[in-house]
């Protein structure tokens, strides 16, 4: 059994992994998805990381960090603190080293899509009951990190995935594997399903991401 640690995007909660999360419990795997302290102005990237560290807790061991979207910035740093199996970015921002999120945005020359709207964005192909529920758990991000540079000195030294959507309308699909092969050197794996794929298409992410643990060693603890 491992530990999926689910780390969500901006302005998000743990309410963006809930269609994901049973599908991964059935497998019979544990999960672990921590509000971040978005709304607090004094919290930045220590104090994300420390509330995932402090959610996983001391027992659990074997761990698989998911970071979507922004999520992207913050999933990498619990690789330094915890025996991390597998670092999987969805649809995710991949930082630079030193870089701030803030700068991100014109380094990667991401494409601005005015033309659409916020739902068209970020949720192509969610159920409209689900698309309709969405507004009541944002939270608004007011938090530091935004001008905070990346704290690692380097990528972490753990086996790492890119998972894009398809149909993602945020994220386009050309971009991120631009992004991807520029910041990684690698390709990204593929599904279908726009940005908010763990909405949508929450089986088919779940049978992704457990078929990720037969292409990744296990941790073993240290004697």
């Amino acid at each position: 059994m491992a530990t999926f640690v689910l780390v969500h995007g901006g302005g998000g909660s743990a309410w963006d992994w809930h269609r994901l999360i049973p599908e991964l419990a059935a497998s019979g795997h544990d999960v672990v998805a921590p509000d971040l302290p978005i709304e607090d102005a004094s919290a930045g990237f220590t104090e994300f990381r420390d509330a995932i560290v402090q959610a996983i807790g001391s027992r659990r061991d074997d761990l698989v960090v998911v970071g979507h979207s922004y999520g992207g910035f913050t999933a990498p740093l619990i690789v330094e603190m915890l025996p991390v199996r597998l670092l999987v970015l969805l649809c995710a921002m991949i930082p630079a080293l030193g870089e701030k999120p803030a700068d991100w945005w014109t380094n990667v020359e991401h494409p601005d899509m005015p033309e659409l709207s916020v739902e068209e964005q970020f949720f192509n192909g969610v159920p409209a009951d689900v698309v309709a529920q969405a507004s009541a758990h944002e939270r608004e991000q007011v938090s530091g990190e935004w001008n905070e540079p990346w704290p690692l000195a380097a990528w972490p030294d753990v086996a790492t995935k890119v998972l894009i959507g398809r149909d993602d309308r945020f994220f386009p699909a050309d971009f991120q594997r631009r992004v991807a092969k520029e910041r990684l050197g690698v390709t990204p794996d593929e599904i279908d399903g726009g940005h908010a794929v763990a909405l949508s298409h929450p089986k088919e992410l779940a049978t992704r991401l457990t078929s990720y643990l037969r292409d990744s060693m296990p941790h073993r603890p240290r004697s």
